[in-house]
């Protein structure tokens, strides 16, 4: 049986959004692996494709496994409750990075987008959401 959280409805307006944008960096550094079976394997997220199971993993988790990878990031969340019907932010954010040179990988939970970028990059990352919320 699973628990039944409150429907809590996050904000929609692109503006208020930014305006109130914050973010926050999640310990250890991960990396996207794909495999057949997940079963007992760690991960932080788990998307199911056509051509296997991608999974998103610490990147000590992959390394004592042998996993193959290719892209080292970090994790960061941004802690704002942005509704999944609002519009923009994804655009808005990825916009901002790309001008900076910084690739972005995006996430969508029910509370909150998660970016994976470059691990090497995250100081330029942190300070273009920092100017994205403050240019408001």
């Amino acid at each position: 049986m699973h628990a039944r959280l409150a429907s809590v409805t996050g904000e929609r307006d692109l503006t208020a959004i930014l305006a109130t944008l914050q973010s926050s960096l999640r310990a250890g550094t991960f990396v996207f692996v794909s495999v057949t079976d997940a079963d007992d394997i760690p991960f932080a997220a788990r998307i199911e494709e056509a051509e296997g199971i991608t999974l998103v993993v610490d990147r000590s988790v992959a390394d004592a496994r042998q996993l193959a990878y290719d892209f080292v990031a970090h994790w960061i969340t941004l802690d704002v409750h942005s509704s999944l019907q609002a519009v923009g932010l994804t655009a808005a954010v990825s916009s901002a990075l790309t001008a900076a040179g910084i690739s972005c990988n995006v996430l969508a939970g029910f509370y909150h987008d998660h970016l994976l970028v470059p691990a090497d990059r995250i100081d330029d990352a942190l300070a273009v959401l920092d100017r994205l919320r403050t240019e408001r």
